[in-house]
């Protein structure tokens, strides 16, 4: 018998429907996560495609599993993209990349690309979270990293779904499906936070209430890291947590602000960042 994978989100893989020929440029972007990789393709400066997939253990494989998977559909092979950059904690691990940046810088300019008037991010990864200020034109003025922990962040969010049998994509709308807000569990180790899950069952809590109890608790934290860097207006989330309904509306509620909607899959804000990096340099190699 198979056993359910309650933690497997699903994969998506994206194209526009115009014609990439006589465009100035084709870029890409590769931002290999802990938890997921993705791959952004530009024609110009428009978004042209991308996928979104979960990381396996080998860092190359998973940059040319994300851009192969891009590619589909599109008529390009690599050897027409002008410039590729790298970017996530694999980035050094990208054969094909040109050069490689880091997340911070590429989270700040894509939401930038997509938003300008964005000031402050949170970033929430799959091993990490990060609070980053920016300007008005993506450039980042200070960023805020927490502990190197899973507690707080996707992979977190993935444990807690296996612990208590509950697709991933249903934890945000369940854990608001309680008449009464629980505390949140005091534990901030993802370890200790499976064992508080299970005694509060075995007290006879509701699995809704257990995951109201641990989303809170995770929007506790990274609020906590917000504050500790200061939040300016306007404010987004990316990364996969930013599809927790229940995370993220419970940290709209502590900070008492909206997080901007971006037009975009949240989960590649990265890599959109690092194909337009990679644009920039297509554009001085060309002498445009």
């Amino acid at each position: 018998m198979t056993q359910t994978e309650h933690w497997r989100w699903t994969e998506s893989r994206w194209k526009a429907d115009y014609d990439w020929v006589n465009v100035d440029t084709i870029t890409a972007g590769i931002d290999i996560g802990s938890v997921s990789c993705q791959a952004v393709i530009l024609a110009g400066d428009k978004l042209y495609a991308y996928s979104s997939q979960r990381t396996g253990a080998d860092s190359t494989e998973n940059a040319n599993k994300a851009l192969n998977t891009a590619l589909v559909g599109t008529g390009m092979e690599l050897a027409d993209i002008n410039y590729i950059v790298g970017t996530g904690y694999g980035r050094v691990n990208i054969p094909f990349a040109n050069r490689s940046i880091t997340e911070i810088s590429c989270h700040a300019r894509g939401v930038n690309h997509v938003n300008s008037s964005v000031r402050t991010i949170l970033d929430m990864g799959g091993q990490d979270c990060k609070v980053i200020k920016c300007d008005g034109q993506g450039k980042v003025k200070e960023f805020l990293m927490n502990d190197k922990c899973a507690a707080g962040t996707g992979r977190g969010i993935e444990v807690m779904a296996d612990v208590l049998s509950v697709p991933i994509a249903e934890i945000g709308p369940s854990s608001l499906d309680v008449d009464v807000e629980p505390p949140p569990v005091s534990s901030t180790c993802v370890i200790f936070a499976k064992s508080e899950a299970l005694g509060l069952l075995s007290e006879g809590w509701t699995y809704k209430q257990v995951l109201a109890a641990y989303c809170a608790a995770v929007a506790q934290r990274v609020v906590r890291l917000i504050r500790r860097i200061g939040l300016e207006r306007e404010f987004a989330i990316t990364g996969g947590i930013a599809k927790n309904i229940g995370v993220v509306k419970r940290v709209e509620d502590q900070l008492g602000i909206k997080a901007v909607k971006l037009t975009i899959d949240p989960q590649i804000a990265g890599a959109l960042g690092a194909a337009l990096f990679a644009r920039d340099w297509a554009l001085k190699t060309k002498g445009l």
